[in-house]
């Protein structure tokens, strides 16, 4: 199969909370600029939430038609509604597909509301195309990632240790289309000034001195360790209250946890008046990434702390072993979950100061990459693994 002479491709891109449109929105506009590409946009998981601020809204005020939201997370933030939403996701994205009739479909990263994407592709023969496959980190995130990535016909890794990984484990080596993550793209080009109002006329709490260092924090749940979150939480909450530096903090995702670091953080924020901390709900993917390379120091277990901290130079103490096993440049300071760890930590970052921009997930080209391999890419259906004749 083809793209026939004068047929656009659709290409169906699946985001499913706001790390994923930050990634894939540079994606998303290099598929709309394509000729050959029609892209169609599904919105899933916290995007079409109220409690997180409707991402959705920001990805049509960046002048993107979204063709379709679905509603699939069940209250509760257990393990057990994780595991339920995963079934609502496959209900869902089947009907969404068999409307939306995409030839392509395109996901990120390692979401169970990906995993949904995924599985109701999969079942319906639709090509499936795979960012950021291959890599390795810890809770139940690296399980997902690996089971999108056998259920992808095609995949963009973001290093070359992660696309050697996704050889080993069976993948053709011709359906790997690049290596690189979009989000190097972004940090290339962006302006890094953090307007005052971005951060002071959303959210609540102290107003941020932007002139000033600030901490940047973002601290998920780490699922396969279900009923320690909180008090990790408060043992970050406690370091960064020794510290005593001004504080962004970002609320959780949705995972099974995620209900009781909130109230952790409601609870530090109500006992300690004094503390110098703002908390915000959301933010653009443009104004996430100034705001976290203006940060003097992004604590927490993030991703984004790992990948994107290292394109603009932002040092990380990185909190636990959410992200254990992630490769990770010389920016971040890993520690375990204990004030004592973490303060000491935030203080060597801070004396440290900024690091060399790293390269390690994308040169910062990788989009027109991407984009070109939507174009040409023959999509097929049956796979195999690599190491099996016939």
């Amino acid at each position: 199969m083809t793209l026939a002479e004068g047929k656009k491709r659709k290409v169906c891109v699946v985001l499913v909370d706001r790390a994923n449109y930050g990634r894939l929105k540079p994606v998303m506009i290099a598929i709309r600029e394509r000729p050959e590409l029609e892209l169609q946009i599904v919105c899933a998981g916290t995007m079409v939430l109220e409690r997180f601020d409707q991402p959705v809204k920001v990805v049509e005020a960046d002048g993107f038609k979204v063709d379709g939201r679905i509603y699939t997370e069940l209250e509760g933030s257990t393990p057990a509604t994780m595991a339920k939403s995963v079934g609502f996701g496959v209900v869902e994205f089947s009907s969404e597909f068999q409307r939306l009739a995409p030839d392509v479909v395109l996901l990120i990263g390692d979401r169970y509301e990906a995993l949904s994407a995924a599985l109701a592709a999969a079942y319906m023969n639709l090509c499936l195309v795979h960012l950021q496959g291959g890599e390795v980190s810890g809770s139940i995130d690296e399980s997902a990632r690996h089971c999108i990535s056998k259920l992808a016909q095609f995949h963009y890794p973001a290093t070359k240790r992660a696309a050697e990984y996704l050889v080993r484990m069976g993948e053709r080596p011709d359906t790997i289309l690049g290596v690189g993550c979009p989000s190097s793209d972004i940090a290339r080009t962006l302006d890094r000034e953090v307007l005052p109002k971005v951060v002071n006329e959303r959210g609540a709490g102290v107003t941020i001195d932007l002139a000033k260092p600030y901490l940047l924090v973002v601290f998920h749940p780490v699922t396969t360790e279900f009923g320690g979150e909180r008090s990790q939480m408060e043992q970050l909450l406690a370091a960064i209250g020794e510290v005593g530096t001004q504080t962004l903090l970002l609320w959780p995702n949705i995972d099974a946890g995620a209900d009781h670091i909130s109230k952790a953080i409601r609870e530090f924020r109500a006992s300690s008046p004094a503390m110098k901390l703002r908390t915000i709900t959301n933010l653009t993917p443009e104004d996430y990434l100034r705001v976290l390379a203006g940060s003097a120091c992004a604590v927490g277990n993030s991703s984004s702390f790992v990948r994107d901290a290292g394109f603009v130079g932002t040092p990380v103490v990185l909190v636990g072993n959410r992200q254990d096993a992630r490769e990770r440049d010389v920016h971040v300071t890993r520690v375990d979950p204990t004030a004592k760890q973490v303060a000491d930590a935030i203080r060597k970052q801070l004396a440290h100061g900024r690091y060399p921009a790293s390269a390690l997930y994308g040169d910062g080209q990788v989009v027109p990459r991407i984009a070109q391999s939507l174009v040409t890419l023959k999509p097929y259906v049956q796979k195999r693994l690599a190491y099996v004749n016939g």
